[in-house]
């Protein structure tokens, strides 16, 4: 337990140079605080028996606000589940993805010495869409976009596109993007108070936002590692991932797990 919090707490409290633990350190560490001599070649599976892993660390923003992210948990969520009860509304969380014709590359298993390779168009080009995912049903609603930037004009278009496949009240969780949040965007949510209530996520918060999720489904599936030759072999592609994922309705609603255990609880 005393090895694992010393490994926990990094390698800089421990006195050595750097962030990065490697194994000679901790060879280093384990004979200086308990005296032990262990071979450096055993170090990784002494490290996984007491459940590390060899990770890639991760950036997270320094701009997020830890007590208006405790107050979406604690206070704004259990506002908006009351209020969909008392409005029978859907819960919407929304979202934007951009799937790059240039591919993506990801992780996978390959005979050593030979690196996998996918060939590139190399072209800097990508097929946007607008997404909704909704917390009660399951049902996903989306619209691509290949008209240059996202844009308030687009976002409304989309919106209005939704509103006319539905009849009940709308609550839009989204976040703070630009096109979200414009004067455009904000007449048009007032003109529509009747149909629609908007909250807006927490800064930097893509981890409440559970469509994150079904976009990174997707590109796992569709995008990473396949060569795109042109743009209508990437949209058609999107395309029919997005329309897979519309009869998908309980995998959709699985990704709600984060929010079903803060209602729950």
């Amino acid at each position: 337990k005393e090895l694992e919090s010393l490994i926990i707490e990094g390698p800089t409290k421990a006195g050595f140079p750097g962030a990065c633990w490697r194994s000679p350190m901790i060879q280093t560490l384990i004979y200086e605080k308990f005296g032990v001599q262990y071979n450096v070649f055993y170090i990784s599976q002494l490290l996984k028996n007491m459940d590390f892993s060899y990770q890639k660390a991760k950036f997270v923003s320094d701009h997020k606000d830890p007590e208006k992210r405790k107050e979406w948990l604690k206070t704004t969520w259990p506002e908006i589940s009351n209020l969909a009860k008392e409005k029978n509304a859907y819960i919407l969380f929304g979202d934007e993805a951009s799937f790059p014709q240039w591919g993506s590359l990801t992780y996978t298993w390959a005979k050593r010495g030979h690196q996998p390779v996918v060939k590139t168009s190399g072209k800097r080009k990508g097929y946007k869409v607008f997404g909704l995912i909704d917390y009660f049903s399951g049902r996903f609603f989306c619209k691509g976009h290949d008209e240059g930037r996202l844009n308030s004009e687009a976002y409304e278009a989309f919106l209005t596109e939704v509103l006319s496949k539905t009849r009940k009240h709308i609550i839009l969780i989204q976040d703070g993007a630009r096109y979200h949040t414009s004067k455009a965007m904000k007449k048009f949510f007032e003109k529509k108070a009747d149909r629609v209530t908007v909250y807006n996520l927490p800064s930097y918060s893509p981890d409440y936002n559970p469509i994150e999720k079904l976009w990174k489904k997707i590109k796992e599936k569709e995008i990473h590692l396949h060569h795109f030759p042109t743009f209508d072999s990437l949209k058609d592609k999107v395309e029919e991932a997005l329309l897979h994922f519309k009869d998908l309705k309980n995998e959709v609603l699985s990704l709600f797990g984060f929010y079903k255990n803060l209602t729950e609880a």
